[in-house]
């Protein structure tokens, strides 16, 4: 490491933070003045709103804005570079381009590696404490994505049916337990006017229960009882699903809930996937953008700076846009989870590796 790649690592530093402190305070300002009327007219406290919601919402802010912030940063760093003619000296001193990436390659690998542990194990937490308080007092419609006719797998031959689940107190009702033989004959059933969840005990509580008992004969025994505690694999979560489950979890209990939900059953399986790899392949952007915004900006350009940086912003939007643009397809099911969650980023390293090499 030369005294110039440590000049360019402090100014990249530097710059990153301030750019990070920037677009926290003009998203946050945004934001307020777009939820304002919501928060005031569901009773939310102001106090609560600033000391709360807000400082719990930043690092999941952090984690979308960083790369632009890298990106943004790294192409003015560059650019001030080109338009001083210091390239130019090295150029002629011949510092190849792929020399003068070393500090912003540096740079990036780092502040990805450290985003991959802010994303998988920090926001996770955060999240739960903004996500639930924006679903009492911002959202107009719950997230949760159902709450009736719910079908369960609760081991290979058995099977939970729920008529309607509330989860504010984990509480089902209209449950059928159907436990089957290998060769698909029913061999038992439990109906139930209630189901609830004992959170000390970790197992589910029946109420009101009708036991069918086929195994002995074509007519069923029958006993009835009040009360029957039951360890069903199946927990609370899986009933009571959201849109944002897996945004509150960190990466192992994100894996552990998508390999649950698999197991028992569950469908509408293309969003808490694709959510659960996009954990993995989003701390890359910091990566892929810094590589193409030192390509963009290391050519000097009429306009100068400015148009460096709306050159830049282009580029950020059209990434965005194809990962927008993907998602659906993987939450429908039309693509591979794996797939929408990795061919943004492919697409653009490849952009960028094409980039670097072009340049001078």
């Amino acid at each position: 490491m030369t005294t110039f790649d440590w000049h360019i690592l402090k100014r990249l530093t530097l710059g990153y933070v301030l750019m990070v402190g920037l677009l926290i305070l003009f998203f946050i300002v945004l934001h307020y003045v777009e939820s304002i009327d919501d928060f005031l007219d569901r009773g939310a406290e102001m106090k609560a709103v600033f000391t709360v919601y807000y400082p719990n919402y930043i690092p999941d802010i952090v984690r979308q804005i960083s790369p632009l912030a890298l990106f943004l940063t790294a192409i003015y760093v560059t650019a001030k570079l080109s338009q001083t003619l210091q390239l130019s000296a090295l150029n002629a001193g011949g510092v190849s381009i792929l020399r003068l990436m070393r500090p912003y390659a540096l740079a990036g690998v780092l502040l990805t590696a450290f985003m991959f542990w802010f994303n998988g194990w920090i926001v996770p937490h955060t999240n739960q404490v903004y996500l639930t308080f924006e679903d009492q007092y911002l959202k107009k419609s719950s997230s949760q994505l159902d709450r009736s006719e719910l079908h369960r797998q609760n081991a290979p031959n058995s099977f939970v049916t729920v008529g309607y689940y509330n989860d504010n107190n984990n509480t089902a009702t209209r449950v059928s337990l159907h436990q089957f033989s290998e060769d698909n004959k029913l061999l038992s059933r439990y109906d139930a006017e209630q189901m609830r969840w004992n959170d000390s005990l970790r197992i589910w509580q029946m109420e009101k229960v009708l036991h069918r008992d086929f195994s002995r004969g074509s007519w069923p025994i029958m006993r009835q009882v009040a009360e029957l505690d039951t360890a069903l694999n199946v927990l609370p979560s899986f009933f009571a699903r959201t849109e944002n489950d897996v945004d509150k979890m960190t990466i192992p209990e994100a894996a552990f809930h998508v390999e649950q939900l698999q197991l028992v059953g569950a469908s509408d399986m293309g969003k808490p996937t694709v959510d659960y790899y996009k954990k993995f392949t989003y701390p890359l952007a910091n990566l892929i953008l810094v590589f193409i915004g030192v390509a963009l900006a290391s050519k000097r350009r009429r306009g100068g700076q400015t148009v460096q940086i709306g050159l830049g912003l282009g580029v950020a939007f059209v990434y965005l846009a194809l990962m927008l643009l993907t998602e659906p397809f993987g939450y429908a099911g039309t693509l591979s989870p794996v797939v929408t969650a990795v061919v943004p980023h492919a697409v653009f390293a490849v952009f960028a590796i094409l980039l670097v090499f072009r340049s001078r």
